[in-house]
């Protein structure tokens, strides 16, 4: 999507199934939503004839379906029971790197060990600081790297607890796929910012970012991986059924502080994370943004004129719109969900060069409105966000060369306001079209050229997720808020000395 938060990563895991590499491909495929630009696949396997542990790997920029489109490597270099897997979004700078492209490898003394990583290490500088000081050599920028050479410079006796080692020296939002020679590690920070869930496929374990990645695979979903667990899946785990949980201490007095923002934009709707149904928690965002703005607060209402409709941005507000559709009607307004807007599914990341002329040709090669059921109507927009608003005001362009008779714009989150230091990537705080105008709605309304502009309160948000959710856990919604529940020592400079 143009002009929305991107999240940095998705990530899959495999233990002791005969068909490892390809349920890893196409559990990636399934978040390919997570990261674009590249995706990576690790393996491990006994070589007989070697008599070692071999650890193949394969990746490369580009999506799931570009990075394993030839049938072989599957087949014949992706060898083994085990695997893990990495789709990647990240800085423009980083992107370019192609030492960041993830899984990471590496081969030291306790044997061959890979990782997957999504989120942000908060302390990331001051780790890469102490490690240069000492010497140490680094093949990317990515902080990822950083919970390698905390591993390999543990003291600890085993593998294993030179993981946990390095563990209880990180700080920050993550969620992380360890690959040993004989385990897979699933770990979810002690606050639990980013989702991670175990699943079983055929009596073996699976973990991934979101169900979504065990549907397409017909794996079971059996929960999420904890906050602060550390769950540890080996042979014996397979065989007794029961892997191994440690856990991580809390390094803040705040309780979980899981991203509200997975449930508002990043998710696929037909995932379960933190507990609870995706779709089910849009919905009543949408609901609740009826609950603050009413269609009689939003328009001139009259029973007389045509009725207003609803039309979503599609895809990620297509439930919220729903949400707020049902929930006026409930309350005896007469409007209509309907499809105002048709996304162009085929237009992929590649397909927008550097070069293109406007954003506004960018939008137009992403939608085309549906003159038929926007011509002559009251329209009311339900997007999940703005972040610069550029997007927004193209689109409100297109829709106004339909010839509605007005034009509102609801949004089912609160303005961004704040820069995300745990796993999301959002332009600088200046950027930020709240506070471009200094959070005055009406001037934002005319930035993007609507009758109107509202939003759901940030109160509103947090009491719909958890009226929809049964878990006790609490939300993160410092992008919104300003108020971060982990301390923030800034990360490592992504654009910093590039290898390019």
């Amino acid at each position: 999507m143009i002009d929305k938060p991107h999240d940095y990563c998705g990530i899959f895991g495999v233990f002791d199934h005969p068909d490892a590499s390809l349920l890893t491909y196409y559990g990636l495929h399934a978040l390919q939503h997570r990261g674009q630009e590249s995706a990576g696949i690790v393996t491990t396997y006994f070589d007989e004839q070697k008599q070692k542990h071999i650890m193949p790997m394969h990746k490369d920029f580009g999506l799931v379906l570009n990075v394993y489109d030839d049938p072989s490597i599957l087949k014949d270099e992706l060898k083994g029971r085990y695997a893990i897997g990495h789709n990647r979004y990240s800085t423009s700078g980083s992107s370019k790197n192609p030492a960041n492209i993830q899984p990471f490898r590496v081969h030291y003394s306790k044997g061959n060990i890979a990782i997957g990583h999504n989120g942000n290490l908060s302390n990331a500088r001051q780790l890469r600081d102490r490690f240069t000081e000492k010497g140490t050599l680094f093949q990317s920028t990515s902080d990822t790297e950083l919970i390698l050479h905390l591993i390999a410079q543990s003291r600890e006796s085993t593998q294993l607890e030179q993981v946990l080692d390095a563990l209880y020296q990180i700080e920050g939002a993550y969620c992380l796929v360890i690959l040993t020679d004989n385990k897979l590690i699933a770990v979810r920070d002690p606050n639990g910012f980013r989702p991670l869930c175990l699943g079983i496929k055929d009596g073996s374990y699976v973990v991934a970012s979101e169900t979504c990645a065990f549907d397409i695979i017909d794996a079971t979903y059996i929960r999420d991986v904890e906050p602060g667990e550390v769950l540890v899946i080996d042979q014996e785990a397979s065989d007794n059924k029961e892997p191994k949980s440690y856990w991580l201490p809390k390094k803040s007095e705040t309780a979980t502080s899981q991203c509200i923002f997975e449930y508002v934009y990043f998710s696929r709707p037909d995932s379960r994370i933190f507990g609870e149904n995706v779709d089910k928690i849009r919905r009543n965002l949408g609901k609740q943004l009826a609950k603050e703005h009413p269609l009689d607060q939003v328009i001139e209402y009259s029973d007389t004129e045509y009725r207003p409709i609803i039309i979503s941005v599609p895809d990620s507000s297509n439930t919220a719109a729903l949400g707020y559709a049902h929930e006026n009607q409930k309350m005896g307004f007469e409007c209509k969900y309907d499809i105002g807007l048709i996304r162009n599914h085929y237009v992929g990341r590649t397909f927008i060069s550097p070069g293109q002329k406007s954003r506004d040709q960018k939008v137009r090669t992403k939608f085309n409105t549906v003159r038929g059921v926007i011509e002559d109507r009251s329209v009311i927009i339900v997007d999940d966000s703005i972040v610069r608003g550029t997007t927004s005001r193209h689109l409100v362009d297109m829709i106004r060369s339909a010839n509605p008779k007005e034009i509102h714009f609801l949004v089912s989150s609160p303005p961004i306001t704040h820069p995300c230091f745990y796993g999301m990537d959002f332009p600088s705080p200046e950027e930020l079209i709240a506070n471009k105008f200094d959070k005055n709605i009406d001037e934002i309304a005319e930035a993007i050229g609507v009758d109107s502009l509202r939003y759901l309160s940030a109160t509103g948000l947090v009491k719909a997720v958890k009226e929809s959710n049964e878990s006790h856990h609490d939300y993160c919604t410092a992008c919104f808020t300003g108020n971060y529940p982990v301390p923030v020592n800034f990360g490592v400079e992504k654009e910093e000395n590039e290898i390019v």
